[in-house]
């Protein structure tokens, strides 16, 4: 039953993303320049999924566990470190560069662009290798 509920839950993140126009590169550039031509619309997408977290999270804090699960997952660390910080600045130079993160990378994948398969594999291969990197 998890796996389902995982499963729906991604069709149901992508849809969104989809519809939101967040696996077009142009719409997220144009959210994040802050030129003359500055597309704010990105930002009701956000607020959304900030309302929905909001209201999911407000319901199951207070939970000693999760619906289908044994316990909550949750971090442990609590301090800034190196690789968190070297994988913020990776992920933000691709997002402001490219237009791309990882989610609607994967969910523009149907579309076929070859800039769009570009970055998927430049972002699986970037994973394996800073899986053997010593940070």
């Amino acid at each position: 039953m998890p796996v389902v509920i995982a499963l729906l839950a991604g069709v149901l993140m992508s849809a969104g993303i989809a519809y939101s126009q967040m696996i077009d590169p142009a719409k997220v550039l144009g959210f994040l320049s802050l030129n003359k031509n500055w597309d704010p619309s990105l930002m009701l997408v956000m607020a959304g999924a900030l309302a929905v977290y909001s209201a999911g999270f407000w319901l199951f804090a207070g939970k000693g566990k999760p619906l289908l699960a044994e316990h909550f997952h949750l971090p442990t660390k609590r301090e800034l470190d190196k690789p968190l910080v070297i994988g913020s600045l990776l992920f933000g130079a691709g997002w402001g560069l490219v237009g791309y993160c990882p989610g609607p990378a994967l969910a523009a994948i149907s579309a076929g662009s070859l800039g769009t398969l570009a970055f998927v594999a430049a972002m699986v291969a970037g994973w394996f290798i800073s899986r053997r990197l010593p940070i």
